[in-house]
């Protein structure tokens, strides 16, 4: 998984947006299934840019319904 920087998180519309929301989501999960074996450090990177995802959201006032699902 690549580290998304703030501008090119930015520069995505709302939906591409939630639709990498998603995938953050289930890879978060998979992650946390398997972080006995492989460490934290995936799911530290994962939870940032889902941060990340949501401050850029409510600075634009589109809160993502995703995350709240």
């Amino acid at each position: 998984m690549a580290v998304l920087k703030f501008k090119e998180l930015k520069k995505m519309s709302n939906e591409e947006r939630e639709k990498k929301m998603k995938e953050l989501k289930m890879e978060l999960i998979k992650s946390k299934a398997g972080a006995a074996k492989a460490g934290s450090s995936k799911i530290k990177q994962i939870k940032k840019i889902i941060a990340k995802i949501i401050t850029i959201n409510s600075e634009h006032g589109n809160m993502s319904k995703v995350w709240l699902a």
